[in-house]
C-alpha cells in the first residue's frame, strides 16, 4: 500500500521532475504528510475515524480534485512547478487562467495585470515597458504599479520568473516590493518557476497524464482585445483554437468564465467544448454595489440555454444553522433544484488556523466561527460540500487535501 510521502521527500519528486524536465509516472500520486496532519487535528466522531482508516492509501488521481493554478498554496501560481505539483498530488485537472500577450499569444496568468505582485519583473528592466512601472513606495509620490502581460511581446514574457502572489507596497527597493508573502504561505519553492504559455501548460498536462480547466479571464484592458483579436469573440474563438491545435479531446476540458457571453460564445461556435463549459459565479456582498446570487427564474433560463455546470464560491454553498452545524444554503439548493452540476472554489486559500471568523472572503458563510474553528475542519467543510451540497468537483491551493478525502470516499 501506499503510504503518504514525507514533505522533504515530495519537495524533491517535484523539483527533481521540474530540472530533469521529465514528470512521475502518471499512477504515481503522493499527497504529501498535510493531509493526514489536517485529518489528526479533528475533533473525534465518524469522519475522523473513516479519514484516519485511509492513511495507509490507496490513493488515486481523482477528477473531483481540481489543481487551482497548480499547487499555489506553496508554489508560485500557474508555473511549471505549481502545475507538476498539483498533478503529483493527485488533480486530475489543472488550471491555466488564460490571458494575452502584445503580439497575441495566449498565456498563463490570474490577470492580465498581475505581473508586479506574480513575477519578479518589477526588478528588472521590463518594468520601464509596464503600464504603470514600479518607482518607489506607493503613495502620493508613486502610484501602484501596474504590469501587463500585453505589455510584453511572448519573447519578453517567457524571460521573468513567477513566484509567489505577494507584494509590499511600503517597500524601497523592487527587490523589496517583490516580498510580503504572508506567513501561511512560503516562498521556500520560489527561485526556479517558469512562467508558462497557454499551449505549454496543455502540453505538460498531457504529458502528466492530467484534464485541463483553462479559463479565459476577462480584460483589464478591453481596447488591447479589440486591437489584438478583433473584439472578445475573436479572444473567445483563439482560446478555443489553441485546444484545438494542440488536439484535446473536449471530453478533457472544462472551459470557464465568468463572462456569460463566452459561455454563450461556445455553446454556439464550438458545441464540443461549450456543452461541458464552466459558469464561474462572480456573486459577492462586499462590493459595492453587492453582486447578488442568481435567482431560480435565472438560474432556469440558463439551464435552458445549455448551461449545464455552474461555480460558486465555497461560501454561496454553505450556511450554518443555530446550533453551529454546516449544511447546504438555500442558494446551493436552488443551483441543484434547476439541474446544474456544481463546482466549487476555492479550497486552501484561506488561512484557517483561527477558523472562519479570520479566514477572509471564502468563508463568509460562517463570520463568528461557529462551525469552522481551526484548520482541520476544512475537512468538515469539504464533507458537506461533497455529501451534502453534491458538488461534482473542487478547486483547491494544494490538491492533496481534496485528492486524500476523494480516495477515501470512493469519490471519482
Amino acid at each position: 500500500m501506499m503510504r503518504p510521502v514525507s514533505v522533504a521527500v515530495f519537495a524533491a519528486l517535484v523539483l527533481c521532475a521540474c530540472s530533469s524536465g521529465g514528470v512521475p509516472a502518471q499512477g504515481t500520486i503522493q499527497v504529501g504528510v498535510r493531509p493526514l496532519y489536517l485529518v489528526r487535528g479533528m475533533d473525534e466522531g465518524p469522519l475522523k475515524t473513516r479519514l484516519l482508516q485511509c492513511q495507509d492509501g490507496p490513493l488515486r488521481r481523482t477528477d473531483f480534485s481540481l489543481g487551482h493554478r497548480g499547487a499555489a498554496l506553496q508554489f508560485p501560481e500557474h508555473s511549471d512547478v505549481s502545475y507538476r505539483a498539483a498533478a503529483l498530488m493527485g488533480a486530475g485537472v489543472v488550471e491555466c487562467d488564460v490571458t494575452f500577450t502584445k503580439d497575441g499569444a495566449l498565456v498563463c496568468r490570474h490577470s492580465e495585470c498581475d505581473l508586479d505582485s506574480t513575477t519578479d519583473i518589477v526588478a528588472t528592466p521590463l518594468n520601464q515597458r509596464c503600464t504603470v512601472p514600479w518607482t518607489g513606495p506607493v503613495g502620493p509620490d508613486h502610484p501602484a504599479p501596474q504590469c501587463c502581460t500585453s505589455d510584453l511581446t511572448l519573447a519578453e514574457f517567457r524571460t521573468l520568473e513567477a513566484k509567489m502572489e505577494s507584494s509590499d507596497p511600503a517597500a524601497t527597493t523592487p527587490e523589496g516590493y517583490l516580498g510580503g508573502t504572508p506567513d501561511w504561505r512560503t516562498d521556500l519553492y520560489t527561485g526556479r518557476a517558469r512562467v508558462m504559455t497557454f499551449r505549454e501548460s496543455i502540453a505538460l498536462n498531457l504529458e502528466m497524464g492530467v484534464k485541463h480547466t483553462p479559463e479565459l479571464k476577462g480584460a483589464t484592458h478591453p481596447d488591447r482585445v479589440a486591437a489584438i483579436f478583433g473584439g472578445q469573440r475573436g479572444y473567445a474563438q483563439a482560446f478555443i483554437d489553441e485546444l484545438v491545435a494542440a488536439g484535446v479531446d473536449p471530453a478533457d476540458v472544462l472551459v470557464q468564465s465568468f463572462d456569460i457571453e463566452d459561455i454563450r460564445y461556445w455553446l454556439r461556435n464550438a458545441p464540443p467544448f461549450g456543452r461541458q463549459a464552466v459558469y464561474l459565479d462572480s456573486i459577492d456582498p462586499t462590493v459595492s454595489p453587492p453582486v447578488e446570487r442568481l435567482g431560480p427564474a435565472t438560474l432556469l433560463a440558463l439551464r435552458r440555454e445549455g448551461v449545464r455546470i455552474l461555480a460558486p464560491p465555497l461560501f454561496a454553498l454553505l450556511d450554518v444553522t443555530a446550533e453551529g452545524r454546516m449544511v447546504p444554503s438555500a442558494y446551493a439548493r436552488d443551483i441543484r433544484a434547476a439541474g446544474f452540476e456544481i463546482i466549487a472554489w476555492t479550497l486552501e486559500r484561506s488561512d484557517l488556523r483561527q477558523g472562519a471568523s479570520k479566514a477572509g472572503w471564502y468563508y463568509l458563510f460562517d463570520p463568528e466561527g461557529r462551525a469552522v474553528k481551526k484548520d482541520s475542519d476544512v475537512y468538515l467543510v469539504l464533507d458537506v460540500l461533497a455529501q451534502d451540497v453534491g458538488i461534482a468537483a473542487i478547486f483547491s491551493d494544494w490538491p492533496a487535501t481534496v485528492t486524500y478525502y476523494a480516495s477515501c470516499m470512493g469519490l471519482r
